[in-house]
């Protein structure tokens, strides 16, 4: 087997679902971390107010 051979049977064709999924998880998670970090302000903002009235 020459080299040129070894190198196109090492490498695996790129799929473009993978990326998709990839994408779509990275933003489900920005999502639920921006979700999160907003109700957490939430929580603090109606505690500070219910501690100051």
């Amino acid at each position: 087997m020459t080299r040129k051979a070894a190198t196109e049977a090492i490498v695996p064709p790129r799929r473009h679902s993978s990326d998709l999924l990839g994408v779509a998880y990275l933003g489900t998670i920005a999502i639920v971390m921006l979700a999160w970090i907003a109700s957490l302000v939430w929580g603090a903002i109606a505690f500070f107010s219910w501690l100051v009235s």
